[in-house]
């Protein structure tokens, strides 16, 4: 990948950068951003291209602010469910964008972590940087034993940044907590520790080739996938140095094809190892983007980043692998109950709207791809969930859903016609004569025999449906819940175009007193009916604007 050099330093690349001057930077950009999405929605038609525009201004912006925020920009852009496609695609040049630093500089840290110059430690060294990341670059090398390799070097001053930004982005979630109910039931305090935690150990070199020699030796039996050897003679807290092991892009389906590689065998290898690596081995690779991972001229998987990974504790482990094998049953209750038990979802009085919601995925999206156009049936259900909030994201399943959602959108992008159940089936099947030697294992394998039996005894469609209509006539879906829900709804709009009404007489009233009031020259009460009747004014216009909103919100349900 060609780089061009900025043509100055960011504003995060200054040398001295005091903790005040770091927090105006970031609260200064936050700031404006909120004040663009209010103005674009309240204020100016908030088209695609409007979008657009802002999504090109935050990824900028990011890029101004450093290595912090460019972590936070690639992590949300895997997260097409939770933001417009402008910003998705927009944020996915962030993989990039990251300029390079000097390469001077680079010579300087390798020199001074590996105690020598840079001509007894490498035969060749090629200045020219492969590709820059957020948190470094990698150089081409060689050793003096003749083997290629990269030089992975640290970005000078990371940590000194990492130790303002903890502060500056502490505060805003502070905030957050503090005017914002969404901050508290998505527990964004618990994710933003859970941020830093593992964005420190990404920073320490030393961590990540101790992670790439257990990655390596979980797969040491699995010619598919491939982990470049570490060079610990050449390596430190800041300078990696590992195999060099060239491939293409995960995500280049153009030149994957032009090898004459099967899509739908990369996506099967793709997709068993994430699951051996969640679900067998508790390890796995937090940040899978298509930077990370590549197709060689044999058609394995190349793993290159070790830096972001993360552990699932035991107990998780097996609430997760009876959650992954209820999904291939298609077994609603079961997923709905995990889910639960997980932390996913909080129960809600009336479950009907997420059970129905469930059974729709398991059933449409296990086995073909996703047609967005389906959810049209579950108009009903969306808006009772939006009114209920049932969704949470606890801290410890962020990375493991960001892993999941991002591999499910690189399998989608390569084949359109994506078979979840057929590229896991694999990995199923090996599990079936797996050995119960500990509790994760046992359950594993306890659970892929009992799937195996399920679809032995699998019942014929015309039984599937008829135990469907059951459900749905017990759960009693359609006429009593929808008539309820109508007049629900029906009560909420007279209840808000009642206090649109007393706002705007009360504020009408006010005004015609200051009025009167100012002509009578007693100008300081007019003065404080005045503010009063501004204040009545603002609460007027939140209350119409919430009766719009709740109206397109009904429309939308209908």
């Amino acid at each position: 990948m060609l780089i061009k050099t900025s043509p100055k330093p960011l504003r995060w690349q200054r040398t001295r950068y005091s903790p005040l001057t770091r927090q105006i930077d970031v609260f200064t950009a936050a700031g404006k951003f909120i004040f663009f999405l209010w103005w674009d929605r309240f204020v100016i038609n908030n088209s695609s291209l409007q979008k657009r525009k802002r999504a090109q201004w935050l990824v900028k912006t990011m890029l101004d602010l450093g290595p912090t925020f460019i972590k936070i920009g690639q992590a949300l852009s895997t997260r097409a469910d939770i933001l417009p496609t402008e910003y998705v695609e927009e944020l996915e040049k962030l993989q990039d964008k990251v300029p390079p630093f000097p390469t001077p500089e680079a010579i300087a840290i390798i020199e001074s972590e590996l105690g020598n110059s840079l001509f007894s430690l490498y035969r060749d060294f090629n200045e020219r940087p492969l590709a820059a990341a957020s948190l470094g670059q990698v150089h081409k090398a060689r050793l003096h034993t003749g083997e290629d390799v990269v030089v992975k070097v640290q970005r000078p001053g990371l940590k000194q940044l990492f130790d303002l930004d903890v502060e500056a982005i502490r505060k805003i979630v502070r905030f957050c907590y503090r005017y914002f109910d969404w901050a508290k039931i998505y527990d964004i305090d618990a994710i933003y520790n859970e941020f830093f935690i593992i964005l420190y150990q990404e920073i320490d070199y030393i961590k990540e080739g101790k992670n790439a020699d257990r990655f390596r030796e979980n797969f040491k039996s699995y010619p598919d996938i491939v982990v470049p050897k570490i060079y610990w003679d050449y390596s430190s807290h800041k300078v990696l140095t590992m195999e060099y092991l060239p491939g293409v892009k995960i995500d280049n389906r153009k030149q994957i094809e032009a090898l004459g590689l099967d899509i739908k065998r990369i996506n099967q290898i793709g997709i068993c190892c994430y699951l051996k690596q969640i679900l067998q081995d508790g390890f796995f690779q937090a940040d899978p983007h298509p930077g990370n991972i590549a197709i060689n001229r044999q058609g394995s998987l190349i793993f290159y980043d070790f830096g972001m990974m993360a552990e699932i504790k035991s107990l998780e482990k097996d609430e997760m692998i009876r959650t992954f094998f209820a999904v291939m049953r298609k077994d609603t209750d079961v997923v709905l109950d995990s889910l639960i038990r997980i932390g996913l979802i909080d129960p809600i009085p009336d479950m009907t709207p997420v059970r129905r919601l469930v059974r729709f995925l398991l059933e449409e999206f296990t086995e073909k791809p996703i047609d967005f156009q389906a959810f049209n049936q579950l108009k009903e259900e969306v808006y009772v969930m939006f009114e209920q909030q049932p969704f949470r994201l606890p801290a410890e399943m962020t990375f493991i859903l960001k892993s999941l959602t991002t591999l499910d959108g690189i399998a989608r992008a390569l084949d359109p016609k994506y078979n979840l159940v057929a590229s896991a089936s694999p990995f199923v099947k090996s599990l079936t004569t797996l050995p119960g030697q500990t509790n994760s294992l046992g359950e594993l394998a306890k659970q892929a025999r009992e799937f195996v039996k399920f679809k032995l005894q699998q019942p014929s469609k015309s039984e599937q449906l008829i135990r469907r209509i059951e459900q749905r006539i017990e759960e009693g879906e359609l006429r009593v819940r929808v008539r309820s829900v109508e007049s629900e709804r029906a009560l909420r709009r007279v209840n808000l175009a009642l206090k649109s009404l007393i706002h705007a007489c009360w504020t009408g009233f006010a005004s015609l007193c200051g009025i009167a009031l100012l002509i009578g020259n007693y100008n300081g009460w007019a003065i404080a009916i005045f503010a009063v009747s501004g204040f009545g004014l603002f609460l007027f216009l939140r209350s119409i604007i919430n009766l719009s909103i709740r109206e397109r919100l009904d429309r939308m349900a209908e």
